[in-house]
């Protein structure tokens, strides 16, 4: 009976021994909700993987080398509680479900941000023909090669820093130029995410990079973000046509609804179709002139939230930013968690150089040559107000 009971004994201990070891094998999400394994695939002979950055006071930013995405950015609200504050997918495979359809949901961009009219400029004499995705125009770089369509390099340097990189050859989507392409995102310890873009090239070439996440301070994407406040430090606008191209125009934000000089409710003239360029960008997609003359320490604009009280302060050292209050978005796509996304339920802030630059003379430079460095920064710092 002893031998028996025994033998009992040893075989429940390792039945036990075997639970724990299954459950220590149980794979541990993020705090988003995220997990690695539903971004471990394999791309252009490349494997995707999820990367997360997280600071001592428990904020949470992922990332996915596909498109060299913010996939989630976990913050605290006024009650301590963490919210995710930009929109993403689940997986890996609803990001390539859902393509250039699916928004660009936190996507690096390039060659070229926003729009080139016509999908051609000329430089130093010789035009160059892109490849038209918007109307006859180019949008966000144009083809399936655009930088939010490519696997990106990574290193994860620490628990804070993560750098991708990629390599754009000559002719590529109808750029010249070999360009070399480093993306920086850090993690600070006051709660600030960090992008901090370099490249260089080896012909003369145009160049306009900046990240397409939407944001959603409400930390509830099922829902319009039109009670959120927005402060933006800026006295002028780029114009637009019907195409939301601009027409060369650069105009004052006064007694318009483009003055966000003094925070102001985004809903309160979102829809006034009494203003030509809300009914051309269907609501608020345009470029404001920064007034922050491209220092990185004065604010270029603020979101702030009055239901979870937080707040998001955005520096750069770019000389524009485009608004756009999500304006396509349309339900028809699912995003984490399953949720569909309503019209207005985030908002992107794309730092950069003005739309159509190189068509436009007028406006600050995009040309990159040889020998030159790109080097611009972001910093969008999240706080409890």
């Amino acid at each position: 009976m002893k031998k028996i009971v025994s033998l009992g004994l040893i075989a429940l201990s390792m039945m036990a021994s075997c639970q724990q070891k299954v459950s220590q094998e149980v794979e541990q999400p993020t705090q988003s909700g995220l997990l690695r394994s539903n971004f471990q695939s394999e791309r252009d002979g490349k494997q995707t993987d999820l990367f997360v950055l997280k600071n001592a006071n428990g904020m949470e930013v992922c990332f996915t080398n596909f498109g060299g995405r913010i996939v989630s950015i976990m913050v605290p609200d006024k009650d301590g509680a963490m919210k995710d504050v930009c929109l993403g997918h689940d997986s890996i495979a609803d990001y390539v479900r859902y393509g250039f359809e699916g928004c660009n949901f936190g996507a690096l961009i390039g060659r070229y941000g926003n729009r080139i009219g016509n999908s051609k400029f000329t430089l130093n004499d010789k035009e160059y023909q892109l490849i038209a995705n918007d109307h006859a125009n180019s949008l966000h770089g144009g083809g399936d090669v655009a930088f939010h369509n490519r696997m990106w390099d990574a290193e994860q340097l620490d628990s804070v820093n993560l750098v991708f990189t990629t390599v754009s050859p000559d002719g590529e989507d109808g750029y010249p130029g070999n360009v070399n392409v480093k993306v920086t995102y850090s993690l600070t310890e006051d709660n600030a995410l960090r992008i901090n873009y370099q490249a260089t090239t080896d012909m003369p070439t145009v160049l306009n990079l900046t990240n397409h996440c939407y944001f959603c301070l409400s930390g509830d994407p099922s829902k319009d973000m039109m009670k959120e406040i927005l402060y933006l430090n800026s006295n002028e606008y780029t114009p637009v046509n019907s195409d939301v191209l601009p027409t060369g125009e650069i105009a004052s934000v006064e007694n318009t609804p483009f003055d966000f000089r003094q925070p102001t409710c985004i809903g309160d003239r979102i829809n006034d179709t009494t203003c030509e360029q809300i009914v051309n960008g269907n609501g608020y997609d345009h470029n404001w002139l920064l007034a922050t003359n491209g220092d990185i320490n004065a604010v270029a604009g603020t979101l702030y939230d009055p239901e979870t009280g937080i707040q998001m302060d955005m520096y750069t050292d770019q000389p524009g930013m485009q608004f756009y209050a999500g304006n396509f978005l349309d339900g028809s796509f699912l995003g984490k968690g399953g949720i569909k996304h309503p019209q207005r339920s985030a908002l992107c802030f794309e730092t950069q150089h003005y739309p159509d630059s190189p068509n436009h003379p007028e406006f600050p430079t995009t040309v990159l040559n040889p020998g030159e460095e790109y080097n611009t920064t972001t910093i969008y710092k999240f706080s409890v107000k």
